[in-house]
């Protein structure tokens, strides 16, 4: 398999089609190695020119979560090992996470659950035999006061294998916010880019291997981040949700 080459020219991606799927990762940055995930887009991405999109039909994630809108509460040391339940439109799936893995990027995660930031968003990456991507609020006024709030980086001390759950970042360091990847394979060619898994599927990784896939790269990181689930469902309607995370023991 040839490797990809993702060039990000402001807040958009082009990647070459004839080749394998770039790294998880933020948008907004410089090319990418193959096969690395996604990260999210700076603040001053997206333009407010970009073509509106339908109001969302429910309530928004800043009136279900007040709290999200103000990132210093996310301030809480998570347990040295604790599981995180998701509720999707597949599916219910379970995620156990060890501190010792990557204490920051646990921290991190736990204070997002708690906090309600991955309820009603969307799996907006996924790449069969990559990784599934999520973690952009489906509320513009969430993403705004969240998308710089970045979190150090943590030494790899675990591969980037099949199940694993790891937070996705831009090319440069320290800057993990609230996008998280699944592996769907072995990627461990990630582990060498700090890409630190902080947790592990342990149920329901059938579940993750069914969302959608169909989709591809198309969803733009800035307007998601701009426009929100607005702009997802109008243009991706197949799109699978987290519909609630929470924190079990």
């Amino acid at each position: 398999m040839k490797a990809s080459v993702v060039i990000v020219i402001g807040a958009l991606s082009w990647v070459d089609c004839s080749k394998s799927a770039a790294e998880p990762g933020s948008t907004g940055e410089s090319p990418s190695t193959s096969n690395s995930p996604p990260a999210a887009p700076s603040a001053s991405a997206f333009s407010a020119k970009s073509a509106a999109v339908a109001a969302p039909s429910g309530p928004l994630a800043s009136q279900l979560h007040p709290a999200l809108s103000d990132p210093s509460k996310a301030n809480e040391k998570a347990p040295s090992l604790f599981k995180a339940k998701f509720e999707t439109s597949k599916g219910t799936f379970v995620v156990e996470v060890h501190r010792d893995w990557a204490p920051n990027g646990a921290d991190r995660f736990y204070n997002l659950v708690k906090l309600g930031f991955y309820d009603d968003t969307r799996f907006f990456r996924a790449i069969e035999g990559f990784m599934v991507q999520f973690g952009i609020s489906g509320d513009p006024a969430v993403n705004a006061k969240w998308q710089e709030q970045n979190v150090s980086d943590d030494p790899v001390t675990q591969s980037n294998k099949r199940g694993f759950v790891t937070f996705a970042q831009r090319n440069t360091p320290n800057t993990r916010s609230t996008q998280v990847f699944v592996n769907f394979g072995d990627n461990s060619r990630l582990d060498a880019s700090r890409f630190a898994p902080f947790a592990q599927v342990v149920q329901g990784m059938e579940v993750v291997d069914s969302l959608y896939k169909g989709y591809g790269e198309a969803p733009n990181q800035a307007r998601i981040q701009a426009q929100g689930n607005a702009y997802l469902d109008a243009q991706f309607p197949r799109l699978d949700s987290i519909r609630h995370a929470e924190i079990i023991r």
